[in-house]
C-alpha cells in the first residue's frame, strides 16, 4: 500500500504506474478534511465563514468550521473526493479530522465531529473508494462501524495506541479485532521501543522522518 498525497498525484500517472509495477498495490489518496492549506488549487473556494485559527505548527494552514458541511464546504470536500476517485485511488486518508480536540476557533463539539466524519465516511463509499480513520483515536468505537481501516501517527509516542491503554474505552486493537488494518507510523521513537508491541498487537508500523522522505523502517518481520 502507498499513500501519497492526493493533489501531487491528481492526474493519475502516478497512481498508475504503482499500479503497474505490482498489481494488486492499494493507493491511499491523502487529503486534508479538517483544514484549508493556502498552497492548494482550491484555496479560493473556502469561505471565510469556515476558516478558524492556524494549525499549530503549520504556516498557511486554517482549522475548518466543520460543522457546515452540508454548504460549500462539503462541496470543496465532495469535489476533492471526485478528484481522488478520478486519479485512480482505491481509498482516501482525510486527516485533521480529530479538530473537536484542538483550539480551532471554534466551539467544536464530539458530536459535531461525529457527523462530520460518519459524513466523509459515507461520501467516500458512495464513490467506490474506502476511507481510513486518521487519528481521533477517542471516538473509534463510534466510528469504527463507517471507516475501513485506520491510520495512526505515533500513538505508541503518547501512550494510546490499545484499549487497555485508554481504560478500557477506546483504542486501535478494536480495529484489528473487527478485521480491520491499523497502518501506524512513528517518529522519533526507536524501532526497538515500539515494534515488538505493534506486531503483538498485529499493527502495520513504520519509522519514519517528520518530512515523509522515502526513508522509513518497518516493523514487520523484525
Amino acid at each position: 500500500m502507498y499513500d501519497i498525497d492526493g493533489f501531487e498525484a491528481r492526474s493519475g500517472a502516478i497512481v498508475k504506474e504503482l499500479k503497474a509495477d505490482k498489481p494488486g498495490r492499494g493507493v491511499v489518496c491523502y487529503i486534508s478534511a479538517g483544514s484549508r492549506e493556502d498552497w492548494r488549487p482550491d484555496a479560493a473556494k473556502f469561505p471565510a465563514s469556515v476558516l478558524g485559527k492556524e494549525v499549530d505548527g503549520w504556516k498557511g494552514e486554517r482549522w475548518l468550521d466543520i460543522r457546515q458541511y452540508d454548504g460549500p464546504l462539503g462541496d470543496i470536500m465532495k469535489a476533492r473526493l471526485d478528484m481522488c476517485k478520478a486519479a485512480g485511488f482505491d481509498a482516501v486518508e482525510p486527516d485533521l479530522v480529530d479538530g473537536f480536540e484542538s483550539d480551532t476557533g471554534f466551539p467544536l463539539k464530539a458530536s459535531d465531529q461525529l457527523a462530520y466524519n460518519t459524513w466523509f465516511a459515507n461520501e467516500t463509499h458512495k464513490r467506490g473508494m474506502s476511507v481510513a480513520l486518521k487519528n481521533d483515536i477517542e471516538q473509534i468505537p463510534q466510528l469504527l462501524p463507517y471507516f475501513d481501516f485506520a491510520v495512526n501517527e505515533e500513538c505508541w509516542s503518547n501512550n494510546e495506541c490499545t484499549t487497555a491503554q485508554n481504560g478500557g474505552d477506546h483504542g486501535y486493537d478494536q480495529f484489528v479485532k473487527a478485521g480491520k488494518a491499523v497502518f501506524q507510523v512513528e517518529y522519533d521513537l526507536a524501532t526497538s521501543k515500539f515494534c515488538a508491541r505493534s506486531n503483538a498487537q498485529n499493527f502495520n508500523s513504520l519509522l519514519k522522518d517528520l518530512d515523509l522522505t522515502a526513508k522509513r523502517t518497518a516493523c514487520r518481520g523484525r
